[in-house]
């Protein structure tokens, strides 16, 4: 290390041991400050003096990007505060600890997603009303990239079938219309033909699909718990409006049954169509769109998603890769 760095780091240990602070967290503060000067010495920054909040910055940048663990970027980012007060460098004392990469959200491949309707179709095959239900459901979720929460306040008059549109409510009140397709509409129109729907509205349904609670909204309030909804899409086995717990013990169920499919849950679905809808050409502002996000950088995900999908197929399937 070059003398004035050496010179700046011994004045720093001065300053720590003053400080009377423990053995550990000097001996960690020190390694932490040598390790920027290292790496500001390999970005050809001649002296300590040019060590500013750019270059603090680009360090815990490549730390959190070589998976360093967040308590340990915690600590990087102290140990650079107390050296900038101690040598009095301006603009350290905003560096902030960088936010570790969200996971990326597990989805479901296309022969997956396509395996898992189909399995739901067979058994609405049969007519029954609730496999009717739960056929719409998946359908409906993995069309218009819906959350769980606005599925279940949807209402009937929520969608316009000539358009083929229906109209969420999401987070903060925001309203959205947003498309769906043809089996999607052929699903929801089974469900709501008088042999599903509305058997299962005027209670001529038992078993374990159904719930006990109603989510409130201007279609609900004033009903007691349990009571039948005529104004909503989907039920619960008492004719009530359905619960978000049984939709996600749905998915769940049909998920575990689909050969090598991640267990990803509805909001799985919502992962998925994005991904899918980006895999096929859309445009992230549509998408963005779609999905109700209040800023693109949110919708942006999805575009990591399918970087990191054409990585593992270019592994496995290039001869040289």
């Amino acid at each position: 290390m070059d003398d004035a760095y050496q010179a700046a780091l011994h004045r720093f240990e001065d300053e720590l041991r003053a400080r009377r602070l423990s053995p550990h967290t000097v001996r960690g503060y020190l390694a932490d400050v040598a390790d920027l000067f290292a790496f500001a010495e390999r970005a050809e920054v001649h002296g300590p003096e040019g060590v500013g909040l750019d270059v603090a910055r680009s360090w815990l940048a490549e730390s959190a990007g070589a998976g360093t663990a967040r308590a340990t970027l915690a600590r990087r980012t102290a140990a650079v505060r107390a050296w900038g007060r101690q040598a009095s460098v301006p603009g350290l004392a905003r560096l902030a600890t960088p936010k570790p990469r969200s996971p990326l959200p597990a989805v479901l491949s296309q022969r997956q997603m396509s395996d898992t309707l189909t399995s739901a179709a067979a058994d609405a095959a049969t007519a029954d009303p609730l496999a009717l239900r739960d056929l719409a459901i998946l359908e409906f979720l993995y069309a218009t990239a819906a959350r769980v929460s606005e599925l279940c306040a949807l209402d009937v008059g929520d969608v316009d079938f000539e358009r083929r549109t229906v109209r969420l409510a999401g987070k903060g009140g925001r309203e959205r219309v947003v498309p769906f397709g043809v089996p999607a509409e052929r699903a929801l129109r089974a469900w709501l033909g008088e042999n599903a729907r509305g058997v299962v509205l005027a209670g001529r349904v038992g078993g374990g699909g159904g719930n006990q609670k109603t989510v409130t909204n201007a279609a609900t309030s004033g009903a007691h718990p349990g009571a039948p909804t005529p104004a909503a899409l989907f039920l619960g086995a008492r004719g009530s409006r359905i619960d978000p717990a049984v939709v996600r013990r749905l998915v769940h169920r049909r998920l575990r049954a689909t050969p090598n499919a991640p267990d990803t849950g509805p909001h799985g679905f919502r992962h998925t169509a994005a991904t899918h809808l980006i895999e096929g050409g859309a445009d992230l502002r549509d998408v963005q769109e779609l999905l109700g996000h209040a800023t693109l950088a949110t919708t942006q995900i999805y575009t990591h998603v399918t970087a990191e999908r054409i990585k593992a197929r270019y592994a496995q399937s290039h001869p040289r890769a």
